[in-house]
């Protein structure tokens, strides 16, 4: 298993929707956008791409649209590594949509600890195993997330995880920095850690992350990709300059749960709308305010600052 090919720059992709009036807030998959999306986000430098994960709302997307997205994701990657979300909180789920996701081709596969059900450790364990078996010699990233599934993927637990041989890497969106350093401490050869929050990617890369899974790529894929860049070869004044520029839009998307601010700033950048299915609804007023003004003061800080202009288009 080759865990370097998921190194570098990944972007959770949204998943944009035709406005709709039905009853469920969004009408079909706006396929057409999300090929845009894709190859907007591999033209700025996007390692690799994640589609169906928490950002592409994998959670409301029918079984017939999965197909859909997957399949047009790996037509507009050329050849880029596609990671494909397949997690569910029942194991038979999980198995289900990984075997499905090797057999329309996918790269790697995110899969995202089962939520409500808070399984013991040696449950999450034999869950991972039956996901790696059901997609053989596919590659997993396991996706902690617990603000999302009620569970903490400690690392105790994580090591369990680390004897399979496709688990290759962890996605870590816990926000504990703490727990963060004693992954990347004891992390295995031939394991890699990715940061699974923009706003923590740096400080992750500095103990030892090997990149990030972003949110913030989706609408500003070359300064993303720079910053991640610049963190790992230890050009530290790019970095934090990057990381200063980026930090207002970072946390403007997170006004409100992701991906509805997301959404919002897509439409203000042309790249799709701002639909998304129940039980998540639009951005608020406010919400959109606030990303305008942050969009706004990343365009001025790019003029007056080390950052390459073409990074800032």
């Amino acid at each position: 298993m080759n865990a370097a090919r998921f190194s570098g720059l990944g972007v959770a992709l949204a998943t944009p929707f035709i406005e709709g009036d039905d009853n469920f807030g969004a009408g079909p998959v706006d396929l057409g956008a999300f090929r845009g999306l894709v190859r907007s986000v591999l033209d700025g430098g996007a390692d690799f791409i994640v589609v169906l994960g928490s950002t592409g709302e994998a959670a409301t997307v029918l079984d017939a649209e999965r197909d859909e997205l997957i399949r047009a994701a790996l037509e507009e990657a050329d050849g880029a590594p596609v990671v494909v979300g397949t997690g569910h909180n029942a194991t038979a789920g999980a198995v289900a949509l990984a075997a499905r996701a090797a057999q329309l081709g996918a790269h790697g596969l995110l899969v995202v600890t089962p939520y409500y059900n808070k399984p013991q450790p040696a449950g999450l364990e034999a869950h991972f195993r039956a996901v790696a078996a059901a997609a053989p010699g596919l590659p997993v990233i396991a996706y902690n997330v617990p603000g999302r599934t009620g569970l903490n993927l400690t690392p105790a637990a994580l090591a369990r995880l680390w004897t399979i041989p496709q688990v290759v890497a962890v996605k870590e969106s816990s926000g504990n920095l703490a727990q963060i350093g004693e992954i990347a401490r004891t992390l295995p050869e031939g394991k890699i850690l990715l940061s699974g929050d923009d706003a923590l990617a740096l400080p992750s890369i500095a103990l030892g992350a090997s990149g990030l899974i972003s949110v913030v790529g989706n609408i500003l894929p070359a300064a993303t990709k720079a910053l991640i860049q610049a963190a790992l070869t230890g050009d530290s004044g790019l970095a934090r300059a990057l990381h200063a520029e980026l930090l207002p839009v970072m946390d403007a998307l997170f006004l409100e749960s992701n991906p509805v601010p997301l959404k919002a700033a897509m439409e203000l950048l042309g790249l799709g709308s701002s639909a998304v299915r129940l039980p998540l609804v639009p951005a608020c007023a406010a919400t959109r305010a606030g990303l305008a003004v942050a969009l706004q003061v990343f365009d001025a800080a790019c003029g007056q600052s080390r950052v390459p202009e073409a990074i800032c288009a």
